[in-house]
This record gives C-alpha cells, sequence and structure tokens, in this order.
C-alpha cells in the first residue's frame, strides 16, 4: 500500500493576528462546515468562535485530522482540496502561541454569503421527497422517494447538489435519473451509473467544465435513495436536489462510471484484504473526478492509470480511508485517458478484530448495502473527447469493466 508521512515542516511565526491572518484561513477551510445547519458540531465563523474553541483547533489543526482531507498530496492535483499548507497551520498555532490576539477589525476579510447552504448558488429548479418518519432506534433499510422532473424536453444541467433536510439522520443520499419506461436503475453492466447527485458528510456538490453538461431526458424521473440512521430521537426529514441548467448546449456530456466489485468477499479475521478492478476506455476520454467508497472495514484505496504505451501513474491515493467522510476528489484540470488506457482501483479493507470499527471479525463480509456489510466502489466522472452528436440517441459505453480477466456479468 501507498503511506507517505503525516509530518508537517511548520516554521515560527510572529505578529499573526486573527483578523489579518487567522479568519480568512478559518473562513476558507472551516467555514463550510462550520456554520449553522451544517455537519460539523460547532460554528467558526469568527473572532468568538475561535477563541471558544482554540485548545481543540490547535489539536486537530496541528494532527491534521481537520479540515478533513484524506488524499496523499504527492499524487494529483485536487481543485476542491481542504488541506491546510504547512504555512496556513503555522499561522493558526502562532496565534495560538501568542494569546488569541484579535487585531485591528478593519483587517478582517468580507463576510461570506450562502444560499440557503447551497455550495453550487442559488438552483434554478429544486426538487423534493415527500416527508420521511425517522424512529429514534433500530436499524433502517433503504428509503426510495421517486420525484417526476416533468421536463418537456431534454436538459442539460451545468450543476447539481444533493442537501439532507436532517442531516443528524441522513447518512448519505444518491438521486438517480430514470428515462421514461426504464424498469430498473443502477449500474450497468459496463459499469455505467445515471446518477444526478449524491450526498454523505464531505464534499458531494458538482460542478462541470463551461463546455460540459449533465443530461435529464425529457420525461425522467428522479429516484433518491436514502440512507437513514437512527439517533436516539423520533424524527422526520426532506431532502432535496437542487440543479443548475446550463446557459448554452454543451459540446460534451458528462458521464458516471463505477469501478469496484459487487462481488467481494473478504475473509474473517484477514488484516489487509485486497480486491483490484479496472475500467478500460474504449475511447479517448477526460476524467473529472474520482471518489472511493468502502464501510467501516475500508483500509485504503488508490486509483492508478495505465496507459496505452505502458505508463503507469497514481491519480488518487487514500492511504488511511475514513468512512465518516465521504470526499469526491475533483481534479484541478481534467485528467487526459487516450483509447486504451486502464483505470485500475485498487481496495484494501481490516477484517480483523484490530479493527476497532469493525463490527464482526469472525465472518465473511460480502457486499451489502448497510454499513456492517461491505462495498468496493471506485466512482468516476468522465467526459468523451469526441463531442456530442445530436443526431445519435443513444451511444455505445465509453469503456467496461474487466474483474481479473471477467466482466461484471462474468465475475
Amino acid at each position: 500500500m501507498l503511506f507517505r508521512s503525516r509530518q508537517t515542516n511548520v516554521v515560527k511565526k510572529t505578529g499573526v493576528t486573527f483578523a489579518r491572518d487567522v479568519a480568512p484561513i478559518l473562513q476558507a477551510r472551516c467555514e463550510r462546515c462550520h456554520r449553522p445547519g451544517q455537519t460539523a458540531p460547532f460554528a467558526l465563523m469568527g473572532y468568538d468562535d475561535a477563541v471558544r474553541w482554540s485548545e481543540q483547533l490547535r489539536e486537530v489543526v496541528s494532527q491534521r485530522r481537520m479540515p478533513p482531507w484524506h488524499a496523499d498530496p504527492h499524487y494529483g492535483k485536487f481543485e476542491n482540496s481542504r488541506r491546510m499548507s504547512d504555512e496556513e497551520i503555522a499561522t493558526v498555532v502562532a496565534w495560538l502561541d501568542a494569546g488569541k490576539p484579535m487585531g485591528d477589525p478593519k483587517d478582517l476579510p468580507p463576510k461570506r454569503t450562502y444560499s440557503d447552504n447551497w455550495s453550487i448558488g442559488v438552483p434554478d429548479q429544486v426538487f423534493e421527497t415527500r416527508t420521511a418518519s425517522i424512529p429514534a432506534d433500530g436499524v433502517m433499510d433503504y428509503k426510495y422517494y421517486f420525484v417526476a422532473t416533468n421536463f418537456a424536453e431534454d436538459r442539460w444541467i451545468q450543476a447539481a447538489e444533493a442537501l439532507p433536510g436532517n442531516p443528524a439522520v441522513v447518512h448519505h443520499i444518491i438521486v438517480y435519473v430514470i428515462k421514461p419506461l426504464q424498469r430498473d436503475f443502477g449500474i450497468s453492466a459496463d459499469g455505467s451509473m445515471a446518477v444526478l447527485a449524491a450526498w454523505a458528510p464531505g464534499d458531494a456538490s458538482s460542478v462541470f467544465p463551461s463546455d460540459a453538461a449533465y443530461l435529464i431526458p425529457k420525461g425522467a424521473t428522479l429516484a433518491f435513495e436514502m440512507h437513514y440512521t437512527p439517533n436516539g430521537t423520533k424524527t422526520t426529514d426532506r431532502s432535496k436536489v437542487g440543479v443548475v441548467f446550463a446557459r448554452t448546449p454543451p459540446k460534451r456530456q458528462v458521464e458516471y462510471n463505477f469501478v469496484g466489485n459487487p462481488t467481494i468477499a473478504i475473509p474473517p479475521g484477514d488484516p489487509n484484504h485486497r480486491d483490484v478492478v479496472d475500467y478500460i476506455f474504449d475511447e479517448d476520454a477526460r476524467i473529472l473526478s474520482l471518489a472511493p467508497h468502502m464501510h467501516w472495514r475500508g483500509k485504503s484505496f488508490h486509483y492508478e492509470a495505465i496507459y496505452p504505451d505502458g505508463r503507469k501513474e497514481i491519480l488518487l491515493c487514500v492511504p488511511r480511508y475514513d468512512f465518516n467522510w465521504q470526499t469526491m476528489y475533483r481534479f484541478a484540470e481534467p485528467l487526459k485517458a487516450p483509447k486504451g488506457t486502464r483505470i485500475r482501483a485498487v481496495a484494501h479493507w481490516d477484517n480483523s478484530a484490530a479493527n476497532p470499527a469493525n463490527p464482526d471479525p469472525n465472518r465473511t463480509v460480502r457486499w451489502g448495502l448497510q454499513t456492517y456489510e461491505e462495498m468496493m466502489i471506485g466512482w468516476m466522472a468522465f467526459l468523451r473527447e469526441k463531442p456530442i452528436d445530436p443526431t445519435v440517441a443513444e451511444r455505445p459505453a465509453a469503456g467496461r469493466l474487466e474483474f481479473s480477466g471477467k466482466t461484471l456479468n462474468e465475475a
């Protein structure tokens, strides 16, 4: 597996104030989650908040536990990176060591405004589930809610975001797109998935390149897959997804693929079980983002590109997978994947008694929806290099999955 040191090269700094130096860091790195209505347990939106939580701030920043960012910085460049630089850590620590001086309030950065918790800005249209009742305890089966779009024509989506109505009990949301007369949804044999948006604690909004968009066909229905986790109090939830329409016809279509293995079988007591799946592109493409997903036994996950000329490159390495944070890692620049490129997903699980999160180290663990079961999903969003041809209703799949030489249907 791929592991790197988590140590920082922090240097001493002096003359640091909250207003001039620390407030911009907290605003950029922390405020998105640490504000009312979000997943964080307290706010960090001003001087009083920072002072109140100063000791926790020192600990989590110095240890790089916060902001939550689990990608090894030696591989890939991501536009949504929350990772603090050594310089930023040194600034926060120096401010704490100096006694938390406020400085001149005139140096404070302008306050940021948020659009009803939407990170994509105000959506053009919002679709909501009906109200769900969540019991105080127990394990809930997944709930599915179907919402008609009532689109009279195809609509191209420039940005999409799912939001929980009650984050305290929503474990995750996946919003699928179902075409008219389509009987099922989920993963196709080639790995393709008609997913509009997803949410889990982390960063899952989708904003696409200016020349690309996601297609919702006319007459389509949105299927909300809702995973609820009761927290001791009987409550309700009504979640939603917002979309921003493309202002001009796109040149390319955003697609999602699954690079994972629904046939996993993790032996009891195995501290480092490994599984590998390839996705082979059958035409030139550009990769927009990657997002690994496992459950409590997940240990590490990385993606590797094996190019047609034999060159290999680690695209994303998550050496210490944390189930509590589901992040979509969006490349700063789309990654070119020529025809014949293999995108290899490699996952490791710890099914031993040494894993404190392991629900039961004494049984073979297989694919399942609940968190005491397991998954291996390597989400991937991409574009085909070949522009959209409006005269072609259905294009063949852009590639195929391979499990040790077998397809999904054969595995």
